[in-house]
């Protein structure tokens, strides 16, 4: 971008530039600001959405329907934010990362290296649309963002000033293990970025169990003496042949004897290590007993001696910063299996579907969760929330949004979804993880519990033939066991449905022509906003459609209001209707005896107010 030209500006015009200049941000970051022509369309037409019928899957309509938008994805988030306003659980996004090698366009212009305002024209898209994006979260939602190194520097600085609420955690993930070939460094990793509400704990914890804790009762270290937690000084009473735990003395005061049993099957146990030392239990006797009870206090013998040990189940795993082991290897869970689905194809790096779904599962708990993503490439969102789906028998939705450049989206997204969906032609070897078996000092003492599980895994195989040969391995630090089952066909879907839709314009003008146009093109909006697909009434004065919980009603002749009130009280359930006005007039008056069932919203106008305040 040339520099400015002050030669012809008057002196008020240069005192206003001064002032301007003066009150910028002094730190943070700065670019320089580019008109994009897409945001510029709006301010002439508005986006509105057009259903390609052709398109559509449904295999089980009382699954979840999820969305396919082809446009630009500014258009599409201009859609979304009355649409999906505050209705998002999970953004994840793997926007473009600027490499200078034309692998992005701004304004129909491939961006090279040699471009040096590329990276302000970077932030330029990116802030954008993040802050289109920002609005549609939940209150608890969370954004991740992947990224390299080219822009991960602007995109952190860039997500702090969009999201100055949540806090920006940056996590590494090894998605290459190969390395890429570059000066000094083999590079084998990326960054995800996450934006997450400041003071809360909102990433989950990892589906795995952290190893069980198992250890003597009797504290050591710091804060273990006896005169440090007086009360916690006792006797244990264990039988000495089944080596039960009895009983439990009160707390014994310092410089009195310790006791011993009058029974002879049974003695007293003291925290006194092999030292000599006076030491303390862990729990206090009721808990000791309790706990006892529960069989997670036990006595065993060591070196001919009593001791008292105790077991706490381990937990859900905190997630590390940094991601490293083979499923996340975006060659073989990427590149491979998208040659899989569809066959030979030239998409650049497409991720592994097991990254996808981690970060899924990091950034959201919720079994009915909407995950959107608005740089949806070869699908890899799409294809971890149905395959999650399939696992845990969960309703998560995915809303995608694309444009289709170089026939990306007819010839690698779609197919890739339609496929998943409905399965595919497939001849070949597929590998189930059966058993994963983290390897440590401390995991040591169950080797022979895993090695039996092993045994009985092959054990059944060989009764049911289930796969055709289990694979036993060591990697990523752990012990697996695969089954292998030999495909010979059709690759099995994992069942959904999908609603596609492509952006479309209507003149911004608000004319009463326009008005009436826009109306009359915001039926698909309205359906994707209340997630009511299939048609029950369409004529020329109104339309309804239903989901298995809820109507939606399309008033566009306000003279039809009686004959649609006649036709909705034959149905229970509860309704929400948009009517057409020039104004702001929802009818209450006309719909006065229905105000239980039906919730009333004006139409353009409920569109108009959202696009007259994102394209100020």
């Amino acid at each position: 971008m040339a520099k400015k030209d002050y030669t012809n500006w008057d002196r008020n015009e240069l005192i206003n530039e001064i002032e301007r200049l003066r009150k910028r941000k002094k730190y943070g970051l700065v670019w320089e600001d580019k008109l994009e022509d897409v945001a510029e369309q709006c301010k002439k037409e508005l986006p509105v959405l057009e259903e390609i019928r052709s398109r559509e899957i449904i295999t089980d309509s009382d699954k979840p329907v999820n969305l396919l938008i082809e446009g630009d994805n500014y258009h599409a988030l201009s859609v979304l934010n009355y649409t999906h306003k505050g209705r998002i659980d999970f953004i994840y996004i793997d926007p473009p990362y600027n490499t200078g090698n034309k692998t992005w366009k701004y304004n129909n212009n491939y961006v090279d290296e040699e471009d040096p305002y590329r990276h302000s024209l970077w932030v330029s898209f990116i802030q954008k649309r993040l802050k289109l994006a920002k609005s549609l979260l939940k209150k608890k939602g969370v954004i991740c963002v992947t990224i390299d190194n080219y822009e991960l520097h602007n995109l952190r600085h860039l997500m702090g000033d969009v999201f100055p609420d949540k806090e920006i955690i940056i996590t590494v993930i090894e998605h290459n293990h190969r390395g890429r070939a570059k000066n000094n460094f083999a590079l084998t990793h990326e960054y995800a970025l996450w934006a997450v509400n400041k003071g809360e704990d909102i990433i989950t914890k990892k589906n795995e169990i952290s190893e069980d804790i198992r250890r003597n009762l009797r504290r050591t270290g710091q804060g273990s003496r006896r005169h440090e937690s007086p009360t916690l000084f006792y006797g244990i009473e264990v039988n000495n042949k089944t080596f039960k735990i009895v009983s439990a003395t009160e707390p014994i005061p310092e410089g009195e004897p310790l006791p011993k049993s009058k029974n002879k099957n049974t003695e007293f146990v003291f925290p006194i290590d092999g030292n000599g030392i006076e030491r303390r239990w862990y729990y206090g006797s009721k808990t000791m007993l309790s706990e006892a009870k529960a069989g997670h206090v036990y006595a065993k013998v060591i070196k001919n001696k009593i001791e008292i040990h105790y077991w706490k189940p381990g937990k859900p795993v905190r997630r590390k910063s940094v991601w490293v082991g083979s499923k996340y290897d975006g060659s073989t869970y990427g590149s491979e299996l998208l040659t899989e689905i569809i066959g030979e194809n030239d998409f650049p790096f497409p991720k592994s579907i097991y990254a996808a779904d981690e970060c899924i599962e990091a950034g959201t708990d919720n079994k009915n969760a909407v995950i959107l993503d608005f740089f949806a490439g070869s699908g890899t969102t799409a294809h971890a929330v149905l395959e999650m789906n399939k696992k845990d028998g969960g309703s998560r939705k995915f809303i995608l949004c694309t444009n289709n450049e170089n026939g990306i989206c007819d010839e690698i997204l779609y197919p890739r979804i339609a496929n998943v969906i409905k399965g595919y032609k497939y001849k070949g070897k597929r590998k189930e993880e059966l058993l994963n078996f983290k390897l440590s000092i401390t995991s040591l003492d169950k080797v022979n519990d895993v090695l039996e599980n092993i045994a009985e895994i092959s054990e059944e195989n060989k009764d049911s033939n289930q796969y055709k040969k289990i694979i036993k391995n060591i990697e990523d630090n752990s012990v697996k066991v695969f089954g292998e089952k030999y495909i010979d066909g059709k690759m099995e879907g994992l069942g959904g449905n999908l609603k596609y839709f492509k952006t479309s314009f209507v003149p911004a003008d608000p004319t009463d022509k326009n008005k009436t146009l826009l109306t009359q093109k915001a039926t698909e909006m309205l359906c994707v906003k209340e997630d009511t697909f299939k048609k029950v009434k369409s004529n020329a004065q109104y339309k309804i459609f239903r989901n298995k919980n809820q109507y939606t009603g399309i008033i566009f002749d306000h003279q039809a209001i009686d004959d649609f009130k006649e036709e909705i009280a034959k149905m229970d359930g509860k309704f929400s209707v948009y009517v057409f006005s020039l104004g702001d007039d929802t009818f209450d008056e006309e719909f006065e005896d229905m105000m239980k069932k039906v919730k009333l919203s004006p139409i353009p106008e409920a569109i108009l107010r959202v696009y007259r305040r994102i394209f100020k």
